[in-house]
């Protein structure tokens, strides 16, 4: 199994209503791409309540059958489309950590 985990900071212009918005909006694309992706084990986004000490926003944790399979869902379309659309225009740091279990 191979675990890809992605931290992202929203952008510092937006209101605290809009991040919740931005937050709402990548957790449903994304989670929505459950069982639209060969290879795509689980996937959850975090966007619950942060402590003071996070330095991030929102989190995926998702779960892949092989290495092949995150290539894959990297570049689907439908993937490509959640974070073309609702990502990356409203994040402005991304972290990834990719590793195998």
């Amino acid at each position: 199994m191979v675990k890809h985990i992605i931290l992202w900071k929203l952008r510092e212009d937006l209101s605290e209503a809009e991040k919740e918005t931005v937050k709402a909006g990548i957790k449903a694309g994304l989670e929505g791409l459950k069982g639209q992706i060969p290879g795509l084990v689980d996937i959850r986004v975090n966007t619950g309540k942060r402590l003071e000490s996070s330095n991030a926003d929102v989190m995926l944790d998702s779960t892949f059958d092989s290495a092949e399979s995150l290539k894959g869902y990297s570049k689907h379309p439908a993937h490509v489309a959640v974070a073309d659309g609702k990502v990356r225009p409203y994040t402005c740091q991304r972290t990834c950590l990719d590793f195998e279990e």
